[in-house]
């Protein structure tokens, strides 16, 4: 969803007020595409402060399915967002590249990637679905947390053996 600032830009001290439907759908996170399975409108005040600098809030919260990092189980995470940016559109204008100055293309404000790049700060690199998560078998992929499997230990190098103690102790502890 695109803002345009034209009548904020108008006026030193004028503000805008808007609660938008967020159209994002998906939050690409590195190589992973992640689907948001429920999203609030975004609420955005944006504010002319003086001469061409804009103060812009935003927020609303998502949620999205991710998977535990050792089971692969889906695992909802919710997330807050909360913007708080001043944009000097006269910089903007001289110093073109800049991530923050991507989110205005002319006199447009692009509310989706602003929250896509705050969900991407806050994103996690990994998530478990619970601590004590068992993970998947190596060999026959059975989640551990539910069932056992019949797959067959592998057989360790004789000099790794003291180094399988350590772990098997860990376990019983």
């Amino acid at each position: 969803m695109h803002i345009q600032l034209i009548d904020v830009l108008s006026q030193d001290g004028q503000v805008l007020h808007r609660a938008i439907p967020l159209e994002l759908d998906t939050v690409e996170a590195g190589a992973e595409r992640f689907v948001l399975s429920e999203k609030s409108p975004v609420t955005v005040d944006i504010t002319h402060m003086s001469g061409r600098v804009l103060h812009i809030e935003a927020r609303c919260q998502v949620s999205a399915m991710i998977p535990c990092g050792r089971c692969l189980e889906e695992v909802g995470r919710t997330f807050s967002v909360s913007i708080s940016r001043e944009v000097d559109m006269k910089k903007m204008e001289t110093e073109q590249g800049l991530d923050e100055y991507s989110l205005i293309t002319g006199t447009e404000l692009d509310v989706d990637r602003m929250i896509h790049n705050e969900l991407l700060v806050q994103w996690p690199l990994r998530v478990l679905c619970r601590e004590d998560c068992k993970g998947m078998c190596s060999r026959c992929g059975t989640n551990l947390n539910y069932h056992n499997c019949d797959c067959e230990k592998q057989s360790l190098d004789p000099r790794m053996a003291a180094i399988s103690d350590i772990f098997s102790k860990f376990k019983e502890e």
